[in-house]
């Protein structure tokens, strides 16, 4: 009966957490009502910055001669 009374405790604590977390929510709610639309509008998902295939290409193409360098400078550091 102590595992029942310890999953019990565990329960109360976790609706505990989530009902401080609603109270959180619902104040960043009204603070953003306060503030009006706009500040609404930021709180959606994050945009996602797109980078062309060619971008892609040239910065790995950079990288890969950044790596070429210093490989090269070890093996000077080597001989």
């Amino acid at each position: 009966m102590d595992l029942l009374r310890a999953i019990t405790r565990e329960e109360r604590k976790l609706e505990k957490q989530v009902s401080k977390l609603q109270r959180q929510m619902d104040g960043l709610r009204a603070a953003a009502k306060a503030l009006g639309n706009s500040a609404t509008a930021g709180l959606g998902t994050a945009k996602r910055r797109v980078l062309s295939a060619a971008g892609r290409a040239r910065i790995s193409a950079a990288a890969k001669r950044r790596w070429a360098k210093v490989r090269a400078g070890a093996k000077k550091a080597v001989s």
